[in-house]
């Protein structure tokens, strides 16, 4: 029979295989795998606060620089509401949504974490630049203007100016608005929008490896099942069974 390995060394304990035997299940890679979802996340929240430091810093509020002429500016602007501009609530309740959000996508991370490489960086893309906005909600109306904390706004200044005009009255929600596209918005924002059409564009390959990981047809990102171990650890399916 095999020794049993320590949980100091990075590993877990052994799982029964079917033939009585231990099986080592690797954790070692499983860590690794969360390490690069906070990196990512890690990532797009310090290049999204330096970018809106400088902006602060180095531009006056309502200042404009044209990058590629009109079509992209450099414009200081500020946003008490939620992406893009929309004010749905009051600051604080803003926050607050924002932190609970924040909050579910890292619990659904710790359960998915292992599986599917494109599907959890993109849900990490969306947690960076989630987490990159509360640190402005939270800290700079307190920083910028001695407001509580909680009632900040969130600094924007990438202007792509693709379109602007009056929406129809037809169109939901913002029929009879004056519309900019795309609206000022910041890193945090870009990282969101991607990891949202990352999430929509390889979930369904996601739900199938779910759903195969569950009967132990599928490896958990190149792990291949070990004998009578399914990927997630727990036994395979009796195949003997009717």
């Amino acid at each position: 029979m095999q020794e049993h390995q320590e949980d100091g060394e990075g590993g877990r304990p052994d799982t029964p295989a079917a033939d009585g035997s231990a099986a080592q299940v690797p954790e070692k890679a499983s860590s690794t795998r969360y390490g690069v979802i906070v990196l990512v996340a890690l990532v797009i929240v310090i290049i999204d606060q330096v970018t809106k430091m400088l902006v602060v810093k180095h531009m006056t509020y309502g200042q404009s620089i044209a990058v590629l002429g009109d079509w992209l500016r450099l414009t200081y602007t500020e946003n008490p509401g939620m992406a893009f501009g929309i004010e749905l609530a009051t600051p604080a309740l803003v926050t607050i949504f924002s932190i609970i959000a924040t909050v579910l996508i890292v619990v659904y991370l710790a359960r998915v974490g292992r599986l599917y490489a494109p599907y959890r960086y993109s849900l990490a893309l969306v947690l960076g630049g989630a987490l990159g906005n509360i640190i402005d909600r939270v800290f700079y109306g307190w920083i910028l203007y001695g407001e509580p904390f909680f009632l900040g706004r969130v600094v924007d200044f990438i202007h792509v100016n693709l379109w602007r005009g009056h929406v129809p009255d037809s169109v939901p929600l913002i029929g009879g608005n004056y519309v900019a596209l795309f609206p000022i918005w910041n890193v945090a924002d870009m990282a969101i929008v991607v990891g949202v059409v990352g999430i929509l564009v390889f979930q369904r390959s996601f739900h199938r490896a779910m759903a195969e990981r569950e009967v132990g047809l599928t490896p958990v990102d190149g792990i291949a099942p070990i004998d009578g171990v399914a990927p997630g650890g727990g036994p395979l399916p009796d195949q003997d069974k009717a």
